[in-house]
């Protein structure tokens, strides 16, 4: 499984925020994640949580559990 993260710069009530998510390398549409940060108020901070959930990710994947998107998620909690 391919990966990536992506980090986009916004400005929220005049305020500047930075918001990450991670998704497949292929996934051509980013609207359903397997993780997100909103609200971030600096780059590095986006990528410094988006850097951390991969490497939670490494130590599951290698336990040979995948990650689940934040809409399975959603579903399998109701």
């Amino acid at each position: 499984m391919k990966l990536k993260v992506r980090v986009v710069h916004y400005c929220r009530q005049g305020i500047e925020c930075w918001y990450a998510d991670i998704d497949e390398a292929d996934d051509r549409q980013p609207d359903d994640p397997y993780w997100y940060v909103d609200g971030c108020r600096t780059q590095s901070e986006a990528l410094t949580a988006a850097c951390a959930q991969l490497a939670g990710y490494d130590q599951s994947m290698a336990a040979g559990v995948l990650p689940i998107r934040l809409s399975g998620a959603t579903s399998q909690a109701a």
